[in-house]
């Protein structure tokens, strides 16, 4: 059975990133918005199973993010992660 709150907590969200559609390329660049959507989805279940706010933390939002463009990587861990760039290695902490 599906919760209530999580059906519009994830609805707002949608209905917020298809009135502002750069935020969301901002957000998740070239990734496809409904397999995002999903995992928002899915940890927001996550989130309410554990007895925490069904309300994403910062980092879990990044993890989301991490774990869709990278899916090949072994851990989930944020401080795990390098993001070269131009500038030099970045470490998404």
């Amino acid at each position: 059975m599906k919760n209530v709150d999580i059906e519009i907590y994830i609805s707002n969200l949608i209905t917020f990133f298809e009135n502002n559609p750069n935020d969301l390329i901002t957000l998740i660049g070239d990734l496809q918005k409904d397999e995002f959507y999903k995992k928002l989805r899915e940890q927001s279940e996550k989130n309410l199973e554990e007895g925490k706010d069904i309300v994403f933390s910062r980092e879990q939002i990044i993890n989301i993010v991490v774990d869709l463009k990278i899916p090949d990587m072994k851990y989930n861990k944020l401080d795990k992660v390098i993001q070269k760039t131009k500038f030099g290695d970045i470490i998404l902490n």
